[in-house]
């Protein structure tokens, strides 16, 4: 997959699983458990993740492909 159709996709899902958070914030959402609950524990650290990934996700590939292949001593 190209980095930009990553980036496109990423983005998609960073935006559209923001709106749950939308709605606990300003809506009815906070008030009704399972829906709470779904927000903080799931949707939150998803979008935290997404974003961090759009922000530093060059730094991690970078990283990844740079990185000293470990051999262990026989």
């Amino acid at each position: 997959m190209k980095a930009s159709t990553e980036r496109k996709l990423i983005r998609w899902f960073h935006m559209l699983a923001s709106v749950p958070i939308l709605g606990f914030i300003y809506g009815p959402v906070a008030s009704i458990p399972e829906a709470a609950f779904m927000t903080r524990v799931v949707i939150l650290p998803a979008v935290v993740l997404s974003g961090l990934w759009l922000w530093l996700g060059h730094y991690v590939r970078r990283w990844n492909r740079t990185a000293p292949t470990r051999r262990t001593a026989a």
